[in-house]
């Protein structure tokens, strides 16, 4: 009978161990402990050591007062424990922003942030640092919980991971006495670092130097080599590496972070006799069933709360770096971005182009070209002076390049239609300085585009560079457009004033000169300028004519076709100019209404034109992996190239309906 009740009591006791042994590993696994705020103060025959203690657990644990071990020296002395008292706590939450976190990445870091926020203490600054190509801090440690909240939320995901340099600029943020904390989540290992052995390990020396905690979130990934650094910067003073793959287990991670700021006591050791230098101590004890143990040194002697030296017994202190001034970006010192001094030295190269040919006496002035204008039809052997011998003072380097731009634009086809866009829009620029204009814009497009393009910086200095090319062409269009437009509104208005001036007995060039000394520009000015070619022996309806073909007008055209008819055939001048002015108005009328009917067919044309382009700049700002598919894939680079072609078709397809001929 004992014999089957001791075999019983044995069954019973290996059952008991296998359930319960199990659950009370699990409980241990799910308690870390951290040590910071180390203050180690001497008096005249005593010193003090003390710090504070912070739990981390899924689960309500305390610290078991009679397990607290305090020594100094390999000596021990009596610790007692209280509630923390209120300490200048800050925390970083350090965010990988790489390109492998893609959108789905940043939204569940969006989430695990609000949770962290909502459940860290009042008391506690919170900063936020993240982390790409480079590393920096985005905002300083605060209690403005929105302004972190607005920062994380403004976070998206590209590049590399520059995992070193950012616990490197959180570590110099939290620099100095107090609680300091640092939650990092991260799903890789550091891709930017040259020498990353030696990186890691400066990392992990400021972290220790800074008495920081590290709770670490291992998202989505098993890669050795962010597994080895993630457990060195949790070690480094008591963190916890928790691995999540979804956004429930992020928040999770995040929340006991958070609530492991309310789960803090302070501990104090007094010492019987006054001590001095740097001095190793040990503080271990059990946390509910998990044990702890730390060993650091510390420097006795002055009242003050020095910054704990990271060390074993038998090591040497390390010495923290340098902290990193607060909302400024940390760059990683191994990785030179260079594209501001590229776009800083294609802007200089402009503006020097600029200061050279527009800013200096180059242009060709409004008395020049009258001058001109009439020089050419003067008939003999005039002697007049060249514009390089009226303007001796114009530097070397302009004239070179100026005339350089002349010979460039003497060659082309298209230089005779340029000059007469440049002639209807009233520009006063030759055909070498709007050489330079364009090189100029081709420059600074190629700069900005350069700057705004973030990680392409090749298609960004590409398509900076083609909208240079094409912005100038378009804005002298369009200048030319609309002062020949204002010049045909102008026109009917012009034709009565002169046919006033007929019936009142004046002869067609007194009216016309009553009209260039009246009129506004441009009919002013270019009525003007008939009047001055008709001075030097040109037919007025030829000055007329050519006044149409500047400004490109038809009803300039009309009017001096029936200025010759009259003139052939006889008749009332002044009744045919009169008629001619009815006639112009009511097409303008027609033109009018035909512009109206047609607008909601010419903004949907603008609408759909703009739109595809318009998304595509907008998905690279919000999800440049996505849209890097086009160029990075087969597939995608002929999906590309067929969308350019229709995108083609379509633009003029749409201009060609919403186009109407009156």
């Amino acid at each position: 009978m004992s014999r089957s009740r001791r075999l019983v009591t044995a069954v019973a006791t290996v059952v008991v161990g296998l359930v319960v042994l199990p659950a009370t590993a699990a409980q241990a696994a799910d308690v870390t402990v951290g040590l910071s705020d180390i203050k180690a103060a001497t008096a005249a025959s005593s010193s003090t050591l003390s710090g504070v203690i912070t739990l981390r657990s899924t689960v309500d644990v305390q610290v078991d007062p009679a397990s607290l071990k305090v020594k100094v020296d390999g000596q021990d002395f009596p610790a007692t424990v209280k509630q923390a008292p209120k300490l200048d706590r800050k925390a970083m939450l350090v965010i990988d922003t790489s390109g492998s976190m893609g959108a789905q990445g940043m939204s569940t870091v969006r989430k695990a942030s609000a949770t962290y926020l909502k459940t860290v203490p009042a008391d506690v600054k919170v900063g936020v640092a993240s982390f790409a190509n480079t590393a920096g801090v985005d905002l300083a440690p605060s209690v403005d919980r929105a302004a972190a909240q607005r920062v994380i939320n403004g976070l998206d995901s590209r590049g590399d991971t520059s995992l070193y340099a950012a616990m490197e600029s959180a570590a110099g943020v939290l620099s100095g006495a107090g609680d300091r904390s640092i939650v990092l989540l991260s799903d890789g290992a550091d891709t930017v670092a040259n020498d990353k052995a030696r990186a890691l390990q400066d990392a992990v020396a400021k972290i220790k130097a800074g008495g920081i905690r590290v709770d670490v979130v291992r998202f989505k990934t098993n890669d050795p080599d962010a597994t080895n650094a993630l457990q060195s910067f949790a070690a480094a003073n008591g963190g916890a590496v928790v691995a999540a793959d979804n956004t429930a287990g992020v928040s999770a991670a995040f929340q006991d972070s958070a609530q492991a700021l309310n789960r803090q006591v302070q501990f104090s050791a007094a010492i019987p006799r006054a001590l001095s230098g740097n001095r190793p101590y040990e503080v271990s004890g059990l946390a509910g069933a998990t044990p702890f143990s730390f060993k650091r040194q510390v420097a006795f002697g002055a009242p003050v709360a020095p910054q704990p030296s990271p060390s074993s017994p038998s090591s040497a202190p390390a010495t923290a770096g340098p902290p990193q001034a607060a909302g400024v970006v940390g760059l990683d010192p191994t990785v030179i971005d260079r594209t501001p001094y590229i776009a800083g030295g294609l802007l200089a190269l402009a503006l020097f182009v600029v200061l050279s040919t527009s800013l200096m006496p180059t242009l060709e002035t409004k008395r020049e070209r009258r001058v001109a204008s009439i020089d050419s039809y003067v008939v003999g052997d005039a002697v007049t002076l060249s514009r390089q011998e009226m303007k001796a003072a114009q530097s070397t380097i302009t004239a070179q390049l100026l005339d350089m731009g002349d010979r460039v634009m003497k060659d082309r086809k298209s230089t005779s239609k340029t000059m007469a866009l440049i002639e209807r829009a009233d520009l006063p620029f030759r055909a070498g300085e709007w050489l330079v204009l364009r090189v100029v814009a081709v420059i600074v497009g190629a700069a900005v585009g350069l700057v705004l393009a973030g990680e392409t910086k090749l298609l960004g200095l590409l398509v900076g560079a083609v909208l240079g090319l094409l912005v100038m062409p378009v804005v002298l269009r369009t200048a030319a457009a609309r002062r020949a437009k204002k010049f045909e509104a102008q026109l009917p208005q012009i034709l009565l004033l002169v046919s006033t001036s007929l019936r009142s007995g004046f002869g067609l060039p007194q009216a016309l000169e009553a009209v260039a000394r009246d009129a506004a520009d441009p009919a002013g000015k270019e009525f003007s300028r008939a009047l001055a070619e008709t001075r030097i022996g040109t037919d007025i309806s030829e000055a007329l004519e050519r006044v149409g073909h500047r400004m490109e007008s038809n009803s300039m055209h009309w009017t001096v076709m029936a200025i010759r008819i009259q003139r052939e055939v006889g008749g009332n001048l002044a009744e045919t100019l009169r008629t001619t002015a009815g006639t112009l108005r009511e097409r303008e009328a027609l033109h009018r209404q035909v512009a109206t009917l047609s607008a909601e067919g010419r903004l949907s044309a603008y609408i759909l034109i703009a739109l595809p382009i318009f998304l595509f700049f907008y998905m690279m700002r919000v999800n440049y992996e996505y849209v890097a598919l086009l160029w990075t894939t087969t597939p995608g680079l002929f999906m590309s190239v067929g969308g350019l072609v229709m995108l083609g078709i379509g633009i003029v397809w749409m201009r060609k309906v919403v186009t109407i001929e009156v």
